[in-house]
């Protein structure tokens, strides 16, 4: 009986057990929680990357030439500005940014505000690029959360959205 039981539990769920059975003395609740966004997490960028790489991008790719079409006309950003906008660092954010560069699909130049600084824009083809990539990112997304009904969905993000503002650092000015 126990067996037929274990094999109804998922993937947290056996971990829980587990762990409640070898530490009695902690709470694992929270694994419950934290343990299948965890494993969702992983799944879902899994999913979101086998479409970034159908158009020849990684992840980081994809969110700098996200983030340069998101600025509008015409379409460039400081590079201090795109690590912000993608929450990486400046170190990294010059590796993408030499890539994208390489395959065209960035330029950079001067600062006509400031002659000391630098810019990054799209260029046509990279915006052309963005504009296949994230129509497909939008039907994939749409894909894995049609998993949900409408009202679980906006149910979930009511509370991710509550959690998440209560643990991330409030933006910067």
């Amino acid at each position: 009986m126990a067996e037929h039981r274990e094999e109804q539990l998922d993937h947290v769920a056996r971990i829980q057990a587990e762990w409640a059975r070898e530490r009695p003395d902690l709470d694992v609740r929270p694994q419950a929680v934290i343990g299948r966004l965890h494993r969702l997490g992983a799944l879902l960028t899994e999913q979101l990357c086998a479409v970034y790489r159908r158009h020849g991008l990684g992840e980081g790719e994809f969110d700098v030439l996200a983030a340069l079409r998101r600025a509008g006309e015409p379409y460039e950003r400081a590079p201090g500005e795109l690590a912000a906008h993608t929450m990486v660092t400046t170190g990294a954010m010059t590796k993408r940014i030499d890539r994208l560069e390489r395959d065209g699909l960035v330029s950079r130049r001067r600062s006509t505000a400031d002659g000391r600084g630098r810019v990054v824009a799209l260029t046509p083809a990279g915006r052309d690029l963005i504009d296949q990539a994230f129509g497909a990112h939008m039907r994939n997304e749409r894909r894995l959360l049609d998993a949900l009904s409408p009202e679980e969905a906006a149910q979930l993000e009511t509370l991710l959205t509550t959690w998440l503002a209560r643990v991330e650092p409030p933006p910067g000015p």
